[in-house]
């Protein structure tokens, strides 16, 4: 409501003061559509007012927010624009005439269907159900590999019959929750159970507190039969009272990712806090009805995606954009790992923490703004530019996950709905920094406008070699955490957030950010982990890599027109040792020839392992006596000083005895492909 003057114009006077930004005066909404756009540039962003020319990113917006504002404008103006052009007009009055100029008729709109007699999975579902059948729920740490464990430790007077009720409410309240996914032949469907047939128990234990770490650990890691079993978990761990005489509880959930993803937490600890107030008090929970299941959104998607026979449904339009993104991709990229990847990977996983300070956070913010482009995107930049100076290539492929909620009535629901981009990024030519944000830019872009494809169906028809060592199309997956915050209110006790440990990691690595805010909004530093599969890599790597990360960003942010070949990765320390320990040849060494060398190393070791070759392996004793034996086979030959021995021999044990006896012996050896043609091989 506008205030107005007696002759109906807009009294300015009377207009509430608006806090300015940098920028200068905030200029007010001249046309209706000016005046909805405002209102929900305002709303998704979190903020009291918004001008015409308020630029969204520069108001906090990130690409999360974007795609909240395209679902929003689609709801509310019944139109259908691409994120792009939000990117490229990121003001209202720069987005009116997008708008007017691109947009197009709206989608479908969300809402409750009639239910077929079998439910489908969604996409994203078939691929856990698949690896849950695949690993079983007894795989160890690979069982809770799609697990989320949360844990909020819990000091005054609990009710527990409330808690307990609270807990089957919110079952009740989210289908997604008493869901189950059982097969015929072989065909997964989604089956919802009644809330009296799927009763959540909260299990009640004593643990002491130094037992408490342990015991969280070990009921989070537990994996679940998805097919019997509802997706959802609550354990509650009794301690001893504190310092202060409080009694105090910590509250275990434990969701499958098949029923939830990060998002779902808000609305889930939201609704179990209100429900606990109801019961407290004796009362059913009066919430508002939700205006759809996720059985709803499963049976939507598959509408609104189409059939990839219709090459004018959405689906074939996204997958053909993939399928040309993608293409020729690399089945994985070469990290600078410890060990050789196993034949399957064990999901076992390491983890260590790193930050970036508040400086460095600001310059990331203003060189985002400066290229028009996201925070995530100049992180992601520096993540490629980062491992392909480790030697992993210029065709970096990078996982992110995107919330996948694109309908505002998606915003309250428990359900999985968030889907994974595969970002590809070109290196190549040594570009400067800010040259590879601008293509960073441009490819994500252009993924983000065909976000809705399922990462599992992309998988299936591109078909990758598959393996049980490595995730398919990316190992290294990159995550700015911008969810809704996430709190647990009950009353009458104070909640906080307990750590739960995870030895599990999903992919090669995965590196984790989270900006950190002062109360006026300013940025206050970045908070990073970075997980890691310990079949590749030893803790200390991984905390390099780390270090080195944030010495690129610091080095590119001095600097963005370098290029990236040139950026600064090395502490000063690792300089050091590089370029003068190991040079330090100081040492006086006895002349000697390898054969010398050798024997005084079988003379020291001679049990010791020498040499292996797949299942195979050679002491330093039967190596020296194996060779020995042909070296007097090569001088019976007339091998000595000045002759040269072809040695034609694929890499194995053989070529490494051959290779010493012909030393022995006192010749040369002279190393041939065995692939040559022959002609070259006489040659």
């Amino acid at each position: 409501r506008l205030p107005l003057t007696p002759n109906g114009k807009l009294d300015r006077r009377a207009l509430p003061a608006p806090e300015m930004p940098a920028c200068g005066v905030r200029r007010l909404p001249r046309t209706p559509q000016e005046e909805m756009l405002c209102a929900l540039f305002a709303e998704v962003l979190g903020v009291e007012r918004v001008g015409i020319d308020d630029n969204f990113f520069d108001l906090g917006g990130h690409s999360l927010l974007a795609t909240r504002l395209i679902s929003r404008i689609r709801s509310t103006l019944d139109v259908e624009i691409a994120i792009r052009s939000l990117f490229e007009a990121p003001t209202v009055e720069g987005l009116v005439k997008r708008v007017a100029d691109d947009g197009e008729a709206a989608r479908p709109a969300l809402r409750a269907l009639a239910r077929p007699a079998e439910i489908p999975l969604s996409f994203a579902q078939r691929r856990l159900w698949f690896l849950n059948r695949l690993e079983g729920e007894n795989a160890g740490d690979r069982g809770a590999s799609y697990t989320i464990p949360l844990a909020v430790r819990l000091s005054g007077d609990l009710d527990r019959a409330a808690l307990a009720a609270a807990v089957g409410d919110v079952v009740e309240r989210h289908e997604s929750l008493r869901t189950i996914f059982p097969d015929r032949l072989g065909v997964p469907r989604q089956e919802i159970l009644a809330a009296s047939a799927a009763p959540v128990r909260l299990a009640v234990s004593a643990v002491s507190a130094a037992g408490l770490g342990q015991a969280l650990a070990e009921a989070a890691g537990r994996g679940f039969d998805l097919a019997v079993e509802p997706p959802l978990r609550a354990q509650l761990f009794e301690l001893a009272p504190n310092a202060a005489g409080e009694r105090e509880h910590v509250l275990l959930l434990v969701l499958h990712h098949i029923a939830g993803d990060g998002w779902s937490l808000a609305p889930l600890l939201r609704d179990l806090g209100q429900c606990y107030g109801a019961r407290r008090k004796g009362e059913r929970p009066a919430l508002a009805a939700l205006p759809v299941q996720y059985a709803d959104y499963t049976l939507w998607q598959h509408a609104v995606l189409g059939l990839e026979e219709d090459g004018g449904s959405a689906i074939a339009r996204q997958l053909s954009f993939w399928t040309q993104t993608l293409k020729e991709l690399p089945d994985q990229i070469d990290l600078p790992s410890d060990r050789g990847r196993p034949a399957v990977a064990s999901h076992r996983g390491g983890r260590i923490s790193f930050a970036l300070g508040r400086e460095l956070h600001a310059g990331l913010l203003a060189l985002a703004r400066a290229s028009g482009a996201s925070l995530f995107m100049v992180l992601q930049a520096g993540l490629a530019a980062l491992l392909t100076r480790l030697g992993a290539g210029n065709d970096i492929a990078i996982g992110s996950p995107i919330a996948g909620r694109t309908d505002s009535a998606l915003d309250d629901l428990v359900g999985f709905f968030v889907n994974t981009l595969v970002l590809r990024t070109d290196t190549s030519g040594d570009p400067s920094f800010r040259e590879l944000i601008l293509r960073v830019r441009s490819s994500n872009l252009a993924a983000y406008g065909h976000q809705e494809l399922p990462f599992e169906r992309l998988v299936e028809v591109l078909n990758p070699a598959r393996s049980l060592s490595r995730h398919p199309l990316f190992q290294v997956m990159l995550v700015l955490q911008n969810n809704a915050e996430v709190g647990l209110e009950l009353a009458g006790l104070r909640a906080r957030f307990e750590p739960v440990e995870s030895a599990s990691a999903k992919f090669d690595l995965s590196v984790s950010l989270a900006e950190r805010r002062g109360a006026d909004g300013s940025p206050a530093g970045i908070a990073g982990s970075l997980e890691y599969a310990t079949d590749l890599f030893e803790r200390e790597s991984v905390e390099a890599m780390a270090g080195r990360l944030v010495r690129l960003l610091e080095a590119a942010l001095a600097d963005p027109e370098r290029a990236i070949g040139g950026l600064e990765i090395l502490a000063p320390a690792e300089r050091r040792t590089i370029l003068r320990e190991w040079n330090d040849t100081a040492r006086a060494l006895a002349p000697a020839t390898l054969p010398e060398l050798f024997a005084a190393q079988v003379a020291k070791t001679p049990d010791a392992t020498a040499a292996v070759f797949e299942a195979d392996s050679l002491s330093y004793g039967e190596l020296d006596a194996r060779s020995s034996q042909l070296a007097h086979h090569l001088r019976a030959l007339g091998v000595g000083p000045e002759v040269v021995v072809g040695l034609c021999l694929e890499r194995s044990l053989e070529m490494l005895v051959a290779l010493l006896a012909i030393l022995k012996a006192g010749g040369a050896y002279l190393p041939l492909d065995p692939d040559y043609p022959r002609e070259r091989l006489a040659f």
